[in-house]
């Protein structure tokens, strides 16, 4: 790698993300491949206040940057250092967004090829216990002096990228540096076998962080395509550096087309929970009707909260919406109010009345909430879609019971149905909701012929009832 000089870059910021965050120190040291050749090192005022935590982690505070120079008057000798280098640093994304976003405030238009020390290590040294810049000079004997300042860590990186080129016998670094390298593109923290491994087909992916939690969960036509697009552009929001800084890990599942995988995609989410995931989870529903028997022997309907642990009639996105039809049903069915509970489940065996004497009868009365049960579930179809599997050899199969979504799973292309119901025991089960609901009538009114079973179809449709 002749003629290739690096700039090594480290800084000290006020927090952690270069919209909303400055520069309050840094440092650069000029390498050939073979020595430093130069350096340079400022304090810097971010012309903010630094806040405690950050004073606590790198002894920097208000008083010291005071009589420093702000970014915009070393802008000229920061860019000057970098310009036709390769920009090198220890979780490189990092360092590189926050002196590129302040040298475009200065007026500089700048960009340059990139090289993570915490990728390089983990190709050249893997196996390590940690590449964190402090744990990993340990590990391999390199010494590190006033950790967590621009120059104490600078001079680490240096020292270490030096080791780096001496012990890298295939070319690692060279491979990475390419404009075309994938390591210019992937989070620092993620092995590049997790992005290289993925399919090019539709399914689902998982991000994983430090300690093998799901983070974000996706869904995709095209796996590889998708998961890449997350790590393209330079957005330099807070969200997004912290989320591809916590990603160590991708793993996927293959699915049979974008409805299965917006089904597993949706059910995980709500399974799983995962940070990152926030769009979908705006659209879960928050209120459940339920139905329950008293110790008394009464029926109660109930609007409340859901739960985890108790199963519901019906789902609702508002309170609101629960109680408008709990006071329908009420009326239609002529409930004795006392048993219509707006807004709670927790009275559950206790009847509360000052006159227990006028009472209904508990075989009528029950009678009329099965009733009234009865006639908010009918016309709920049950009903399956059967389409194409993953292979020659596979369907598809997703299973509504009731109204509400009971499954989904795959079964042999040479298996015989005869009975709608049959594909209930075929597939594995999960949680409903009125979006996954949402998308499977979208799907279905969309493609009536992949339906089995009549009562959803219109009467024009029904002659399709078949696999």
């Amino acid at each position: 790698m002749k003629n290739i000089e690096y700039a090594i870059v480290d800084i000290e910021t006020t927090g952690g993300n270069a919209s909303g965050s400055r520069i309050t120190e840094i440092a650069i040291i000029i390498h050939d491949g073979i020595n430093i050749i130069d350096r340079f090192e400022s304090l810097v005022n971010p012309q903010k206040d630094i806040p405690l935590p950050i004073f606590a982690l790198t002894g920097i505070n208000n008083e010291m940057v005071a009589g420093s120079p702000i970014f915009d008057a070393i802008s000229e000798k920061v860019l000057q250092m970098l310009t036709g280098r390769i920009f090198v640093a220890h979780n490189v994304n990092f360092d590189y967004s926050f002196v590129r976003h302040q040298l475009q405030e200065a007026g500089f238009k700048w960009t340059a090829p990139k090289l993570c020390t915490v990728r390089a290590a983990r190709k050249i040294r893997p196996g390590l216990g940690s590449y964190n810049l402090g744990r990993l000079c340990a590990s391999l004997d390199i010494p590190l002096e006033n950790a967590h300042r621009a120059g104490g860590d600078a001079q680490a990186t240096a020292l270490l990228f030096s080791r780096l080129l001496q012990w890298d016998q295939d070319q690692e670094i060279e491979k990475m540096i390419k404009k075309t390298s994938q390591d210019q593109r992937l989070p620092p923290n993620l092995p590049p076998d997790d992005f290289n491994q993925l399919p090019e087909k539709p399914g689902v992916y998982y991000f994983y962080n430090e300690v093998k939690k799901v983070i974000y969960v996706g869904k995709a036509i095209n796996i590889k395509k998708r998961v890449a697009s997350h790590f393209s552009g330079h957005k330099i929001n807070p969200q997004r550096q912290h989320f591809l800084r916590d990603i160590h890990g991708i793993s996927f599942e293959i699915c049979a087309g974008e409805l299965m995988a917006l089904l597993l995609e949706c059910s995980e989410i709500q399974k799983l929970w995962p940070t990152y995931n926030r769009a979908l989870k705006r659209f879960e529903p928050k209120y459940g009707l339920y139905q329950y028997q008293a110790r008394s022997g009464y029926k109660y309907l109930a609007i409340g909260k859901l739960s985890k642990y108790q199963s519901c009639t019906e789902y609702f996105y508002s309170i609101q919406d629960g109680i408008n039809i709990l006071q329908n049903l009420a009326q239609q069915f002529e409930l004795d109010y006392r048993f219509c509970k707006y807004g709670t489940v927790q009275e559950a065996g206790f009847f509360h009345t000052n006159n227990p004497t006028d009472l209904p009868d508990a075989m009528v009365h029950n009678e009329q909430i099965e009733n009234a049960i009865a006639f908010l579930l009918q016309g709920r179809p049950s009903f399956a879609i059967i389409d194409k599997g993953r292979s020659p050899g596979e369907r598809s199969c997703i299973w509504v019971e009731n109204g509400h979504f009971y499954g989904m799973g795959y079964i042999t292309s040479d298996l015989s149905i005869t009975q709608p119901s049959e594909i209930k025991n075929l597939v594995t089960r999960y949680k409903s909701s009125q979006y996954i609901m949402h998308l499977i009538h979208a799907h279905a009114q969309k493609y009536p012929r992949k339906i089995f079973f009549s009562n959803y179809l219109t009467k024009k449709e029904q002659d399709y009832d078949t696999i």
